[in-house]
């Protein structure tokens, strides 16, 4: 069963994450026809060609290798010179240097896209506002399903929290050193039994103060040591008052950064029943923006990062549990969370929060000012645009739509640096991957 659980989970990853790209996609799709643009392929997956079918004058599809998706644009650049004098444009002689063929082909391929109508509803055509609008359509379709996969684990499926309702009530008060697990003779009663309170029981307020957590309850007693306390319970639909008097114990507590310390406090010595509670609406979009917010914050540190996790596989340490990961290591995550040893909704909502994760790293990455991403795309239209207006502001003449094709070169060493960068993950997760229970 638990290889099954596996299997299953990494298959949830496959298919979550096969329908970010083709949602992804979809951005740039809807709004490039809803602007004229002629599209002549919309692909899931990169390679050789599995299957297709065209639809309309677009040709839909998936690729073999399925790390990624496109649609093929008319014109994403402007024609080249000889194309747009109407002569044809020849190949690229083997005597020019590497980067001048690179650009030349680049040059061919895109006047292709430009025959027939494509001449007319080339993207390149298309005001600065559109040209951005179709280039963010697709990150931004990731950052809202991350939004929504967020918005479920939150309020859908809510947060463990420990609730007003007592789950157990302990019989005596052990000292916060010691080895004993079970109550002696000589152990004071502890001031929760001694009041009489029971599992089941629902705190309604402690001290006059009404309480909604397991939390606000615990801070009024841990402040209130050696002073008695009325508490109202529930107690099978029958609201009773009680009194306890917290004594004065050391017990570990939550320290302002975060972490734990020791502290003398007031304690009654009972624990909360620990339940999944919807939270507000706004909570899954809220952690959405500032886990975005986290992940700009290390985008540019992606290389440093894999270049570490590099020397971590070659070196034998333990790799970081928030350091990055390819494809293979996030399956393998999503792996271990359907086979671990928890409640149903603990694992639905662990792989919820690894596919939202998963998107937003899409929507952060793809935002990235270099070509071939969707950043650099758009990029070169703000620049097109900035130029447009410099021209109008000076009154000189209209200048040429910027081409990015000499900016190919460029694109091939991002490529290779990303290739580069994905076999090492891939490689890391394989021979040292990231340990998520221990």
């Amino acid at each position: 069963m638990t290889v099954l659980a596996f299997i299953i989970g990494v298959l949830v990853l496959v298919v979550g994450l096969a329908v970010s790209i083709a949602l992804h996609e979809v951005g740039h799709l809807a709004p490039a026809k809803a602007f004229g643009v002629r599209v002549g392929q919309y692909m899931i997956g990169f390679g050789p060609r599995i299957y297709s079918r065209r639809i309309g004058e677009t040709e839909y599809g998936f690729r073999l290798l399925p790390l990624g998706g496109f649609i093929s644009m008319a014109g994403m650049y402007p024609p080249s010179k000889a194309a747009a004098e109407g002569e044809p444009e020849r190949g690229t002689p083997r005597r020019r240097r590497l980067f001048e063929s690179m650009i030349q082909d680049a040059r061919v391929v895109n006047d292709e896209t430009l025959k027939g109508d494509g001449g007319e509803r080339a993207f390149y055509r298309l005001p600065v506002y559109k040209r951005v609008i179709i280039m963010l359509g697709g990150p931004a379709m990731n950052l809202i399903l991350a939004i929504i996969l967020f918005a479920i684990m939150f309020s859908g499926i809510g947060v463990q929290t420990a609730t007003t309702t007592v789950a157990a009530v302990n019989e005596c008060v052990l000292p916060a050193q010691t080895s004993k697990t079970a109550c002696g003779a000589g152990d004071p009663v502890s001031p929760a039994a001694a009041a009489g309170i029971r599992p089941g029981d629902v705190i309604v307020s402690v001290d006059g103060t009404a309480v909604d957590t397991f939390a606000e309850a615990s801070a009024i007693i841990q402040k209130s040591p050696e002073k008695t306390l009325p508490i109202v319970v529930d107690r099978d639909g029958a609201r009773q008052t009680l009194e306890v008097t917290p004594v004065l114990a050391t017990r570990e507590v939550p320290a302002a950064d975060g972490t734990m310390a020791t502290a003398e406090v007031g304690f009654v010595g009972m624990s909360a029943t620990v339940a999944y509670v919807p939270q507000p609406i706004w909570e899954g979009p809220q952690a959405a923006i500032e886990q975005t917010g986290r992940v700009m914050g290390i985008i540019w540190q992606l290389p440093a990062r894999v270049y570490q996790t590099a020397v971590d596989t070659f070196t034998g340490a333990g790799r970081d549990p928030n350091g990055p990961l390819s494809v293979v290591g996030a399956g393998r995550l999503a792996g271990e969370v359907a086979a671990t040893d928890a409640p149903i909704l603990n694992r639905v909502s662990g792989m919820l929060a690894l596919l939202g994760s998963l998107n937003i790293a899409l929507f952060v990455f793809n935002l990235v000012p270099l070509l071939p991403l969707d950043g650099g795309h758009i990029v070169v239209a703000l620049w097109d645009g900035l130029k447009r207006v410099w021209s109008r502001l000076t009154g000189r003449r209209a200048p040429r739509p910027v081409d990015a094709t000499k900016l190919i070169p460029v694109t091939y060493i991002v490529v290779i640096g990303l290739v580069l960068m994905g076999g090492t993950l891939i490689l890391a997760d394989i021979v040292n991957p990231v340990q998520l229970f221990g």
